[in-house]
C-alpha cells in the first residue's frame, strides 16, 4: 500500500475490470456506504477512501492551508487514483464530495467515466437569482455553536442532517462519526464546505453527470439540483429521490440502492438533458423557501445549545 493509500484508509474491494470511486461528505466516513458496497462487489472493484479530516484518519496529516478548499481535496482524490493505476471510473460523491470530483474531473477528465452526485450543492449560501438554503447568518450561528460545545452541536446537527430523531439507527450512525472528528478540524472543514462557490466552474465540466437528490433536504434545496442540471458543461440527468434528509444512502438505503445501481448501468447521450422527478411535482420556490426558514430556525436553536 502507498503513502497516499495508507494516509486515505483506501480499500480496494471486489471484482472486474471496472472501477467504482465511493467518496462520503462531511461528519462521514467510508463507512457510510456499508449498505451499498455488497449490491456491487461482484461486478466492479470497488475503492473507498477517506477524506483527510474524517475521524478515521490521523489528524497530524491534515494541513489547515491545503484544505482551506475544495481543490486539496481534489488533489488528493487524483492522488489516489493514481497512486492504484486507475485509468478510469465511476465516481459516486457524496455531498461536498461530489463537488470534488467536479474539480477533479475538469483537471482530468480522461479518469472520470460519469460523475454520480448524491446530495450535492455547489454553494450552500443564497445569492441573488441562486437559492442555496442558508444565509450568511445562518453559517455564523453554525460556526458558533461548533466551537463553542463541538458535543452539543453533533447531538442538535445529526437528526436534523439526517431527518429522524437520536433513536434512528442511521441518525446514531452519523453522530458517531461526526463525534470522530476533532472538533477544530471539524471547524475548519465546515467554513471550507459552507463557504465554497462551485458555481463558477460548472460550464467546465464535460463527463456525464448523474445528479441524485432527496426529496427533502434540510442542507440542499431540491431546486440546486435543477441549478447543477442547468448549468453543468456535460450531459446531465436529474434524479429526486422521494426520500427524507441529506444522508440518504444511510437513512433509506431500500431507495437508494435501486436508483444507484440504475445511474450507474445509465449511459446518457452526449445531447441528453433529462429529469426524472419521482415524486417531486412543480414545487415551486416559495414553498421551499418556507421548509428552509424553519431550517434556519433549527440551525439558530442549536447555537443556543
Amino acid at each position: 500500500m502507498g503513502i497516499v493509500e495508507e494516509a486515505h484508509n483506501v480499500k480496494v474491494l471486489g471484482k472486474g475490470n471496472r472501477y467504482i470511486v465511493l467518496a462520503h461528505g462531511f461528519g462521514t466516513d467510508q463507512s457510510v456506504w456499508k449498505h451499498f458496497v455488497p449490491n456491487i462487489v461482484d461486478d466492479f472493484r470497488v475503492v473507498l477512501y477517506d477524506n483527510m479530516g474524517a475521524g478515521t484518519t490521523n489528524p497530524e496529516y491534515f494541513d489547515s492551508e491545503r484544505y482551506s478548499s475544495l481543490e486539496g481535496y481534489a488533489y488528493d482524490l487524483l492522488a489516489i487514483l493514481e497512486e492504484i493505476g486507475i485509468d478510469s471510473c465511476i465516481f459516486v460523491g457524496h455531498s461536498v464530495s461530489a463537488m470534488i470530483g467536479v474539480i477533479a474531473s475538469i483537471s482530468r477528465p480522461d479518469l472520470f467515466h460519469k460523475l454520480i452526485m448524491v446530495s450535492s450543492s455547489p454553494r450552500y449560501l443564497n445569492d441573488v437569482n441562486y437559492f442555496g438554503g442558508f444565509e450568511q447568518e445562518d453559517l455564523n450561528q453554525l460556526f458558533k455553536a461548533i466551537a463553542d460545545n463541538y458535543k452539543a452541536w453533533c447531538f442538535g446537527f445529526a437528526p436534523l442532517a439526517v431527518g429522524g430523531d437520536m433513536d434512528s439507527v442511521a441518525v446514531q450512525e452519523f453522530s458517531r462519526t461526526l463525534f470522530n472528528m476533532r472538533p477544530d478540524i471539524a471547524l475548519i472543514v465546515s467554513r471550507t464546505i459552507f463557504q465554497s462557490d462551485m458555481r463558477q466552474i460548472l460550464n467546465l465540466v464535460t463527463v456525464p453527470c448523474h445528479i441524485i437528490q432527496a426529496e427533502k433536504d434540510m442542507a440542499v434545496p431540491v431546486m440546486v439540483s435543477e441549478y447543477l442540471h442547468q448549468h453543468l458543461g456535460g450531459p446531465s440527468i436529474v434524479e429526486v429521490m422521494d426520500t427524507d434528509g441529506h444522508l440518504p444512502q444511510l437513512s433509506s438505503p431500500d431507495i437508494v440502492i435501486p436508483v444507484l445501481l440504475k445511474h450507474i448501468q445509465l449511459n446518457i447521450e452526449s445531447t441528453s438533458c433529462q429529469r426524472n422527478y419521482n415524486t417531486f411535482q412543480n414545487q415551486d420556490a416559495s414553498s421551499t423557501k418556507v421548509t428552509n426558514a424553519e431550517t434556519s430556525s433549527l440551525m439558530k436553536m442549536e447555537a443556543d445549545l
